[in-house]
């Protein structure tokens, strides 16, 4: 039989969600059925995960210099023309891009190349909730032309695919939803000493540890964490905050609590890889971003059965469970972040059920083994 060929495409493997997804798919799927190339732009701060994965497939992998995040123009337009040319001389049967702006120019080149059957990624929530009224609806406008080059869409949730229909950027039938997958194994192998964990960060042992991890940029609401600290410190006084990520806000929110006056509770490590190494040590993780199209750090909570406190915004709900596996709250709200952060503080019972909770659902939902069948499925039809 012969193999299928495709071309990942995406514009970095920078430390996030859309690296690891392609990771898993590239290295996981059957290599007696599918032929794999990774076509890439240059990363600036890949994992050490990443790094590895590009030294092992390095045969396999293109880099495009020109492919970038950033609106370039010039660079744009050679980076669609090399994609074009790419895409002619291999004869992939499938290109699958990954993120705006390798979505953009690897559809557009893709269909100019013909042959190939075109799937899309976003690996976003970006049609509300991320930019202003204008931007958004370039945004929207922009995906209803891509989708004429595209032959399906792959949603992370439910909701992406209502909102796609919703806004009449591809109809139902176009979109398959195929959940995030992780490597659970990764957070179920970690050493249990809690302690040690906390001793490594400067927590002291007995607190109850509450932890933030993520980007410190505005939609990912770290301001609104610690409003909610100060309100959680003065009534659970064995309460400790735990702040993993880096962002243009670091040195802005550490400001911040120097002037509330809980520096002393709260210890901010910068950006971190051993994230499996991290989470075991916290009793609760909290999320309160204004918009999210899943949360992977979630996924990655409920693998080791940690209870969260996350927000009701875009495909969050899809993930935790409300009452469940963790609280949900409204956003940009600190005071319900802290009522409920302070409900599970002083009820060790109620975040050890939870717990268990979360781990029962990341198991059936959310294996990387489950996710890459859905993608080898989803290959196998295109091209039938």
């Amino acid at each position: 039989m012969k193999k299928i060929k495709i071309a990942q495409v995406i514009t970095r493997l920078d430390w996030g969600g859309s690296p690891d997804i392609i990771r898993l798919v590239c290295k996981s799927l059957d290599p007696d059925r599918f032929d794999i190339t990774l076509i890439t732009g240059p990363s600036k701060n890949p994992s050490s995960m990443t790094e590895n994965f590009l030294t092992e497939f390095k045969n396999r992998v293109i880099t495009v210099p020109q492919l970038q995040r950033d609106v370039k123009p010039l660079d744009d337009i050679i980076a669609l023309f090399r994609l074009y040319r790419l895409f002619r001389k291999e004869k992939f049967d499938i290109v699958h891009t990954h993120t705006a702006k390798a979505g953009a120019l690897g559809r557009i080149a893709a269909r100019l190349a013909g042959r190939a059957g075109v799937i899309h990624t976003s690996h976003g929530h970006n049609f509300y909730g991320y930019f202003g009224p204008a931007k958004s609806k370039l945004v929207i406008m922009a995906e209803r032309f891509l989708t004429h080059f595209t032959d399906r869409i792959t949603a992370l949730t439910d909701l992406e695919k209502k909102d796609l229909s919703s806004y009449n950027v591809a109809r139902p039938e176009k979109v398959d939803i195929i959940n995030s997958g992780l490597e659970l194994e990764l957070y179920r192998n970690v050493k249990a000493d809690k302690n040690g964990r906390r001793d490594k960060l400067g927590i002291k042992s007995g607190s109850v540890l509450v932890g933030m991890v993520g980007r410190l940029e505005q939609i990912k609401g770290p301001g609104y964490f610690i409003e909610a600290a100060v309100s959680v410190a003065e009534k659970c006084p064995q309460a400790e905050f735990l702040v993993v990520g880096e962002g243009s806000l670091r040195y802005k929110l550490e400001s911040r609590c120097r002037e509330l006056k809980i520096s002393d509770r709260v210890t901010f490590t910068g950006w971190r890889e051993d994230i499996p190494e991290i989470l075991p040590g916290l009793d609760i993780l909290v999320l309160p971003s204004l918009n999210e199209a899943v949360g992977r750090t979630l996924i990655e909570a409920g693998a080791c059965g940690i209870p969260v406190v996350a927000t009701k915004v875009g495909g969050i709900p899809e993930i935790v469970k409300d009452m469940e596996t963790g609280i949900l709250v409204p956003p940009g709200d600190a005071d319900g972040l802290a009522r409920a952060l302070i409900s599970l503080i002083e009820d060790n019972d109620k975040r050890q059920r939870m717990g268990e909770m979360a781990r029962f659902w990341a198991d059936d939902k959310f294996s990387a083994s489950r996710m890459v069948a859905s993608f080898s499925d989803l290959y196998e039809s295109v091209c039938r």
